[in-house]
């Protein structure tokens, strides 16, 4: 059996594989490996007295190898040959189907997943899956270029699951940020079964057509939305009421955002999301609770044991929870291992629990080729293997600990042996996933596992059955004790560094692996010296003279980091999207801190608009901020003027634009005040030029002509209509330029003027190539992430 386990591995690394794939393979190359992993397992188990030891091993594992990269692009391409195409983006489509999944509500609107049942607007082909918007009045749907309809609706409508609606709808392709260190939306996307977003347009023209369409996956999702409007109708204005959503249904959208730094910061994340914790927890206590009442009677007694009857409720119950939350990965990975169990259990044989977790593993990638591309994925089966193996690995138990406080120790011994491995193991894949891990966890944990597992979890699904509200109050009181203690927890310092280095994270993870050895074990404390580089590996910096620049993909917005050997500077902190979300939070910050950037050595916010100033508050927040320079006033700020220059580790910077005498120039608009950044070393420069305009640049090329030129420039407003004038690009005369641009973006920047001024330059977009990366050194080289790091599923 080692060898099929063998082959189970090889299997999930065939599937890893396919998705660090540029393109997938064609059609003939996808079935001669299917068929040769076929036939060779074929061939394998007709001959398995024949072939025996490594070589069968091996060959069983080439085989499964070829077989998952197989299923996974077989798997790919079906789904992928779903799309919109692009000549219908940001086109008015009529459409009818139904509302596929509960509606999440945002700042400014509410978003849900529709599927199409049939398409009104003649010549228009649209995926059987899309994820639709619709906004409040008059509200910006920002990047796909409309307005989105009022989110309360005409009369207060609301769409609910499993209503059939006809809308009109402008979609766009899935497209997401694209960044090193930074969240894979377009995966995300791929991963459901979504080909694409989009806005309702024309409410005049939006109807009901049915209430209800019956169908499983719809009576489930309806049934979710139901408790969710009875918890949120019973608990008003509780500050706790989305955590006890999310702990029934599996539903996170109603924590705030505060709320869930409070989690990370105490490293109890884990138990807010319905996890393998959970779903175990309610299929024992069912379990205990059948098997008790079963054995009160006879006649139930001689129909079926209490043991096989216990194990089926169990079961039962544990897929009722695993569907009641949406089936996400961690309830699926236990369900399934539930489900083998309860199989032997019911036919009295053990599987053994490496056998049972292989065997879960299988059946996810199976179903789900995309769970490798989920962090949660790897938390998930990796804690549970690494309790498995610290549990297994258990030697010396004292047989006589079996009653009283001898049995205590030992349930409290095991507890610290989980805690530790739990703790230890997932350092590897926290640093590398979210470069920080909370040094109180463990305590937080010890507290917070019991309390939301046995009192917290088990109410909030008592409620769903029984709802009566005294019931929930007392619940989220006792949440809300939890909360207190949390809030306290979250006050002291976390871990926080730069990601770790590829190489370090195998060795972290053997380090692991040696640091759990059972006791005895000689040198284990050699897995420490493994264990070494993921924490104190430096980042990468540039040397003496050079300097990274990268132009981070913020959507329709703009944020630069410039790092020279010992200095960092930021231009600009990116859009602000809504209350409490912005890039400052969701791409500058992570950023920053994903590549060693723990203090600023200047901050430059080039003018006061949110599409550049949005996310200063999480760049605050982030790190301290040596000095501050901006055009914006009564902010405690140092304002940037023309002649202001400075020099970093044989790297040169310069203030070029707003004068001082624009200050005093009332008429000023907040773009032409952008203030304008050189950076330049002995071989090129790059310039940076905020949102100025046609007066602005024939301002600077007046006051500063001969420091114009440069090797890269970041277009002036994203390259919109009134910017990029020909005496400035003639000025500038740059080899690339870059244009930090939203996928289809309302203002339609860049503009085909502007692009055609630049005719003569390399022309880079964000929302094309992502993350640009500039590097000024004995000559100057520009890249894209995506280029660099390409996928299958980008731009699909």
């Amino acid at each position: 059996m080692r060898a099929y386990s063998g082959a189970i591995l090889a299997f999930a690394a065939g599937i890893l594989f396919l998705q660090f794939q540029a393109a997938l393979p064609g059609p003939v190359a996808v079935a001669v490996f299917a068929a040769v992993g076929v036939g060779g397992l074929f061939v394998v188990s007709r001959c398995a007295a024949g072939v025996s030891g490594m070589p069968r091993s091996l060959l069983l594992c080439v085989c499964a190898l070829l077989l998952g990269f197989a299923w996974a692009a077989w798997r790919a391409e079906c789904r992928l040959s779903d799309r919109l195409p692009e000549d219908w983006e940001v086109r008015d489509i009529r459409l009818v189907g139904v509302v596929a999944a509960l509606p999440q509500g945002f700042e400014r609107g509410e978003r849900f997943a529709f599927d199409v049942e049939s398409v009104d607007t003649p010549g228009a082909s649209v995926p059987e899956r899309i994820l639709l918007s619709r906004y409040r009045a008059r509200d910006d749907a920002g990047e796909d270029g409309t307005n989105g309809v009022d989110a309360e609706g005409p009369g207060g409508w609301r769409v609910r699951p499993g209503e059939r609606w006809r809308f009109t709808v402008r979609l766009k392709r899935p497209h997401g940020n694209a960044n090193p260190h930074g969240f894979d939306y377009e995966a995300w996307l791929l991963e459901r079964g979504i080909r694409a977003t989009g806005v309702l347009r024309a409410r005049d023209e939006m109807a009901r057509l049915e209430d209800f369409v019956w169908r499983p996956a719809y009576v489930v999702e309806r049934m979710r939305f139901m408790l969710r409007e009875r918890f949120l109708a019973d608990l008003p204005r509780a500050p706790y009421a989305g955590v006890l959503v999310a702990l029934a249904i599996g539903d996170q959208r109603s924590i705030p955002g505060a709320q869930w730094d409070m989690f990370r910061r105490t490293g109890v994340t884990h138990l807010i999301s319905i996890s393998g914790l959970h779903v175990t927890m309610v299929a024992a206590l069912c379990a205990l609770l059948v098997n008790a009442l079963w054995r009160l009677g006879e006649r139930l007694m001689l129909c079926l044991p209490a043991q096989k009857a216990a194990v089926a409720a169990g079961w039962l119950a544990a897929l009722a929870y695993t569907v009641l939350a949406g089936f996400e990965v961690p309830a699926q990975r236990t369900l399934y291992m539930l489900s083998i169990v309860a199989l032997a259990l019911w036919s009295g044989r053990n599987f053994g629990t490496a056998r049972t977790l292989l065997l879960a593993l299988l059946t996810v990638l199976i179903l789900d080729p995309w769970a490798v591309l989920a962090v949660g994925f790897w938390l998930s089966f990796g804690a549970v293997a690494l309790l498995f193996f610290a549990g297994s690995s258990r030697v010396g138990r004292n047989s006589g600990e079996t009653a009283g406080v001898r049995r205590w120790c030992a349930g409290l011994r095991q507890w610290g042996v989980a805690q530790w491995a739990v703790t230890v193991g997932s350092l590897p894949m926290l640093l590398l996933f979210f470069q920080q891990f909370s040094l109180v966890s463990p305590l937080a944990n010890a507290v917070a596992i019991p309390v939301v597992s046995f009192l917290v979890t088990p109410l909030a699904l008592l409620y769903t059955l029984l709802p009566w509200p005294p019931l929930l109050h007392f619940d989220h009181w006792l949440l809300a004790r939890l909360m207190d203690l949390l809030g306290y927890l979250a006050g002291l310092p976390i871990w926080q560094q730069p990601a770790p280095p590829s190489w370090a994270v195998p060795l972290a993870v053997a380090g692991v692996v040696w640091l759990l050895l059972p006791r005895g074990f000689p040198a284990r404390w050699l897995g420490l010296c493994l264990l070494m580089p993921v924490l104190a590996a430096p980042p990468a910096r540039p040397p003496h003279g050079e300097a990274w620049i990268d132009v981070l993909d913020v959507g329709q917005g703009l944020a630069v980091l410039v790092r020279t050997a010992e200095h960092a500077l930021l231009y600009d902190t990116g859009p602000r999207h809504g209350a409490g979300t912005d890039a400052g939070q969701r791409i500058v910050a992570p950023f920053l801190r994903a590549v060693g950037v723990a203090r600023l050595d200047t901050l430059v916010v080039s003018h006061r608009d949110q599409d550049h100033a949005g996310g200063l508050d999480a760049v605050r927040a982030h790190g301290s901020i040596a000095r501050f320079l901006t055009s914006m006033t009564g902010i405690g700020a140092e304002p940037c003027i023309a002649g202001q220059s400075w020099e970093w580790d044989g790297i040169r910077f310069a203030i070029l634009h707003p004068s001082k005498r624009d200050y005093s120039d009332r008429s000023k608009r907040s773009n032409g005040m952008s203030c304008v950044l050189r950076v330049w070393n002995g071989s090129g420069a790059l310039l940076l030029t905020g949102d100025i305009e046609t007066a602005d640049e024939r301002a600077l090329i007046a006051r500063a002509g001969g420091q114009l030129r440069s090797e890269v420039l970041v277009a002036p407003h994203h390259g919109g209509r009134g910017s990029s004038s020909p005496g400035f690009v003639v000025a500038v005369a740059p080899r690339d330029v870059v244009f930090s641009v939203g996928y289809r973006n309302r203002f339609g920047h860049p503009r085909a003027e502007a692009l055609e001024r630049y005719a003569a330059s390399r022309r880079w977009r964000t929302d094309m190539d992502g993350d640009v990366r500039v590097v000024l050194g004995a000559e100057t080289r520009v890249t894209a992430w995506r280029a660099t790091q390409p996928r299958y599923w980008h731009g699909g």
